[in-house]
């Protein structure tokens, strides 16, 4: 049986639909974004940040950045190594989040009330619902047998402890705190409740009840009825 051959407007529909193609030059293809290193860190990062080390696997990883397990190797190395860097640039972004808040003059009430919003917007945070602080969830989890990661947990911990402890002798100083306070104890409460909004974030618990934890820790704090 003759087969027949397809009407010349059937076969050049293709080049219709799109830019018609020079003959005697090759294709060109573009990079997918997705093989940016910047775009496919920060695309583990999310799904790290979602399911944990355990439950994230290789393939899992391959889906999400869009890249195939050699090159991700290639990239990144192997899966914990991977889980490194997305810890090291989330830690990058938050402080990079919280860096001005920091620095900024104001009244220490105001201050913490930035500090805490901010970190409530990180918390709540995620496509598919609250992924609380990648920091908490790691010193939960990986942070328990690995040396390096713990160490690394252990010194953003610290970072928060410094920074906070740092508000509050300013405040202090501007006679904001009574002369009794003491900076570093005042500083670890502040860590403290930044460490509980985390987890129950992730826990789903709404934002107003976030909110209102947050309030009292800041009347515990600087007291409830300090100058603004």
């Amino acid at each position: 049986m003759v087969q027949k051959s397809k009407p010349l407007a059937a076969a050049e529909e293709p080049e219709r639909r799109g830019q018609p193609e020079r003959r005697g030059q090759p294709k060109r293809r573009g990079r997918p974004r997705a093989y940016e290193p910047d775009v496919a860190l920060g695309k583990a990062l999310d799904l790290f940040r979602t399911q944990g080390f355990a439950a994230t696997s290789l393939d899992d990883l391959s889906e999400a950045t869009g890249m195939n397990r050699p090159s991700l190797y290639g990239a990144f190395g192997d899966k914990r190594e991977l889980y490194i860097k997305s810890y090291q640039r989330y830690r990058e972004n938050a402080r990079a989040s919280m860096v001005e808040i920091f620095r900024e003059e104001m009244p220490v009430r105001q201050r913490l009330e930035r500090i805490f919003a901010s970190a409530l917007n990180i918390y709540l945070s995620g496509e598919t619902g609250p992924r609380g602080c990648f920091t908490v969830v790691t010193a939960a989890s990986e942070a328990v047998g690995d040396p390096e990661i713990r160490a690394m947990v252990l010194d953003g911990l610290t970072e928060l402890d410094k920074a906070f402890a740092n508000c509050f002798r300013r405040a202090k100083e501007n006679g904001e705190l009574p002369a009794s306070a003491d900076p570093v104890v005042l500083a670890q409460i502040a860590s403290a409740t930044v460490h509980t909004i985390a987890i129950r974030s992730r826990a789903r618990v709404s934002r107003k009840e976030l909110e209102a934890i947050v309030k009292g820790a800041i009347d515990v704090m600087v007291g409830a009825g300090a100058k603004e």
